[in-house]
């Protein structure tokens, strides 16, 4: 087969959908070498990933970032033809306008439809804009990838899709949060972080879905003895939680560091005494996962993706509830047995997100087309 890609994320994005994008494109070559696989770029270099994975690539041939933008979703249609795919695969929720002027077979992951169902975190044009290009891609995919059951649920719900349309591929998540670190790394990232010696931990943006005042609120109602590590970018909810902070005196009980890269977060999830999510809505949740690898016991939401991809590994808790996540973090800092329950559940749950399996799974949905 000959497979084409939406790589924007992969050549831009540090994270996220980059991070999803890149997995696929290495795991696919690395499993299923037989294929040609074909990248489409609106910038001809990166450095996010490897020269071996971007032999194939056709890149927009505008310099400007209007002309990129367009090229990407109207123009693309006629190098998607030139390239004589089998399959063109939209891996961050869009699919060119035009592509139903190729007899290519069409494939688009939707990560979340958080725009939808929480709309107040979006401006109301870049809502309108979301909703036209989901609403094309839904209408125009010949199978949608879900990255779990409830973002499939919200799929139909809001796009009213048929259910035998969506796919559920779940994510996997960097190897490197399968390597353990060694112990002079552990002290290098102490030292330079200035960590305490116990500690929890928060990975994510720092925005209201992400709930992280709950989490504040329950160190000071229990008057928690751990310190939390909020690892993340700071958005203008950062002022609101900074302001809870200040005014109930735990400044030495949170520690904000907005910049860490990959290859020094696993260490961070090794040496923290619990990972706490107690997130509003995923598409999927990935810290998750990488809390599991690193060997960190996890507490997140009991609704939606986080309660699905954790399953039976996790002590969930009900989000907007901080004496529920008071009692969770007080339970597994207080308990040797379970902290190590949790640990050794969590390893066997992230054996479902291995990347093989997950690549496999993806090639099935490929082969059904």
């Amino acid at each position: 087969m000959r497979i084409g890609f939406d790589a924007k994320r992969a050549f831009k994005n540090k994270s996220g959908l980059g991070n999803y994008s890149r997995d696929l494109i290495r795991g696919l070559h690395q499993q299923f070498p037989e294929n040609d696989y074909v990248l489409f770029t609106t910038v001809g270099e990166t450095d996010l990933l490897e020269d071996n994975y971007t032999k194939n690539l056709i890149c927009s041939s505008s310099s400007s970032k209007a002309g990129k933008s367009y090229w990407r979703s109207f123009s693309i249609t006629k190098d998607i033809i030139s390239a004589k795919l089998d399959i063109y695969h939209g891996l961050s929720n869009e699919l060119p306008f035009s592509i139903n002027k190729s007899n290519v077979k069409k494939v688009v992951t939707i990560h979340d439809l958080i725009f939808l169902e929480i709309p107040s975190l979006y401006p109301f044009i870049d809502r309108k804009i979301y909703l036209k290009k989901f609403s094309n891609a839904c209408g125009s995919a010949d199978k949608i990838i879900a990255t779990s059951e409830h973002t499939k649920k919200d799929i139909i719900k809001h796009f009213k899709v048929k259910e035998n349309k969506i796919e559920v591929v779940y994510q996997s998540c960097n190897d490197i949060f399968k390597k353990k670190a060694s112990k002079e790394n552990l002290a290098q990232i102490v030292k330079k972080y200035k960590l305490p010696e116990q500690y929890i931990l928060n990975v994510g943006t720092i925005e209201n879905r992400k709930n992280l005042l709950n989490i504040v609120k329950a160190i000071y109602y229990f008057n928690l003895d751990t310190t939390l590590v909020v690892v993340g970018r700071k958005t203008p909810y950062y002022n609101e939680v900074k302001d809870y902070i200040d005014s109930h005196n735990l400044g030495n009980k949170v520690i904000f560091l907005p910049k860490v890269s990959n290859e020094e977060l696993p260490a961070i999830y090794q040496k923290s005494s619990a990972f706490i999510y107690p997130s509003l809505y995923e598409g999927f949740g990935i810290p998750i996962i990488e809390a599991f690898n690193s060997g960190t016991p996890v507490i997140t939401s009991d609704q939606g993706s986080p309660s699905e991809i954790a399953g039976d590994a996790a002590i969930l808790v009900e989000a907007l509830n901080s004496k529920s996540i008071g009692i969770a973090l007080k339970s597994v800092l207080e308990s040797n047995d379970l902290a190590k329950s949790l640990i050794k559940s969590g390893y066997k749950r992230a054996e479902l997100f291995n990347k093989e399996i997950v690549t496999k799974n993806m090639m099935q949905v490929y082969k059904s087309l």
